[in-house]
């Protein structure tokens, strides 16, 4: 290409070059990332400087620096950037850059769960329902689960369940809690798996079915829930025959669908 060639050649877009940052990032081209990056972030692109943030707080591309995220985290989430906030909020909780501040920690997560970020929705649904660096909101526990699961949160999923199952700001639904667990059993969510197996033990939302019941609680097993699992499983046990827990074994070891 000639020097007059490039010199009307068009530059890159900043959206190009956030597209092809990503394109490195998940090819694991971390370094390449940077590259682009780094002079965005440093112009006050906020996607841009999210980015650097969370390259800085996994260590990614660059040795882990928490100082060093949490600055550039803070830039983008003072410009609105959903992932910043999240990111910003996450170290807050932890203490990862800055002192540890429960109460700093919701109001970041709360920013972004405003902005429909789902992850941000699903820890501030957890932070609600226990009082977390906010007064408790069963309510607002609700609220922002039901929000999360809509984007596929299988924790917030299981939490709907425990919501409901233990009348948290609701009427006690024993079959709603067994849906929502059942929703996140199926996606692989090993405590709703426990809870869906001692609904089935006990009949409480669905029909009572110990073969079902010691299914899932063996899939709960497997997914490293045993303490929670242990007392039902036993329960189950005892009221199958051996053909009843070889069935439910056959399908504890079958793939989700």
């Amino acid at each position: 290409m000639s020097w007059v060639a490039r010199l009307f050649e068009k530059a890159p877009s900043t959206e190009e070059c956030l597209s092809k940052a990503l394109v490195a990032w998940n090819a694991a081209e971390y370094g390449v990332a940077l590259d682009l990056w780094a002079p965005l972030a440093q112009a006050g692109v906020a996607r841009a400087q999210s980015n650097m943030g969370a390259a800085f707080l996994e260590g990614r591309g660059v040795a882990r620096d928490l100082e060093k995220a949490t600055a550039w985290l803070r830039r983008a989430a003072d410009q609105g950037d959903a992932g910043g906030q999240r990111n910003l909020a996450l170290c807050y909780y932890e203490g990862w850059g800055v002192p540890q501040d429960q109460v700093e920690a919701a109001h970041w997560y709360e920013r972004a769960a405003e902005q429909d970020d789902p992850d941000a929705q699903d820890m501030l649904s957890w932070m609600k329902l226990i009082g977390g660096g906010c007064p408790q909101d069963y309510l607002g526990a609700r609220m922002w689960a039901e929000k999360a699961a809509a984007h596929g949160r299988v924790g917030a999923m299981a939490r709907l369940g425990d919501i409901h199952h233990n009348a948290l700001g609701v009427e006690r639904d024993p079959a709603l809690a067994a849906e929502w667990w059942g929703r996140a059993a199926r996606l692989g969510q090993a405590e709703a798996q426990a809870m869906l197996g001692a609904a089935y033990l006990a009949g409480k939302g669905v029909a009572r079915d110990p073969v079902e019941a010691l299914h899932w609680l063996l899939r709960a097993e497997a997914g490293g829930v045993g303490e929670l699992a242990v007392g039902f499983l036993h329960e189950a046990q005892a009221h199958t025959k051996p053909s009843q827990r070889a069935e439910a074994a056959r399908r504890a070891a079958e793939p989700l669908s």
